[in-house]
């Protein structure tokens, strides 16, 4: 396999893991008044409230709200759907550097900016909201899980951009012409 190949291959790899991992968990924002029930009750099965009780208290707190929100003004919790709708959006927008790394490193590049910006959005917002700072540094991971695969993309992408050559995925006739 050439060095061009291994590369691309590398890229699409590192982009589909990414782009899973970005759809999951939006996808999750749809059940989430039955994702709370459920892990509440996993958190009670695993016995986590005695060793854990804050987050079983947060985690109940939360689930409280939510079936309060679901029960008496549903209509809120469109807000999650249109979240959810918009991480499946954003990782349709990797499809581009997945199929041509080089000419769409823009998009790896704002999706870092992106999983940056969770940070301040976070630390900012938390507070506002009222949400546990341990909780904002749980939100935070997943820009800092994020920035991973796609600093690993760039980088890779930077090196296939040096070997030159037509766009990534075209043959050389297509590209000149």
């Amino acid at each position: 396999m050439s060095d061009r190949a291994a590369l691309l291959k590398g890229i699409r790899v590192w982009l589909a893991l990414f782009v899973v991992c970005l759809a999951l968990s939006g996808a999750t924002a749809f059940p989430l008044v039955h994702e709370l029930r459920w892990t509440e009750d996993a958190l009670r099965a695993l016995s986590v409230p005695e060793h854990l009780p804050g987050l079983m208290a947060w985690i109940s707190r939360v689930r409280d709200g939510l079936d309060t929100v679901d029960a008496e003004q549903p209509f809120v919790l469109y807000g999650t759907d249109w979240l959810a709708f918009a991480h499946l959006v954003i990782a349709v927008a990797f499809y581009g550097p997945y199929r041509d790394p080089v000419r769409n490193i823009w998009v790896v590049e704002f999706g870092m900016i992106a999983c940056a910006g969770i940070i301040p959005l976070a630390l900012v917002c938390g507070p506002v909201r009222g949400i546990p700072f341990w909780w904002s540094v749980i939100d935070m991971s997943f820009g800092v899980f994020g920035i991973v695969p796609l600093y690993v993309v760039r980088k890779k992408t930077k090196r296939l951009q040096a070997l030159g050559g037509a766009p990534c995925g075209l043959p050389a006739a297509t590209a000149a012409g």
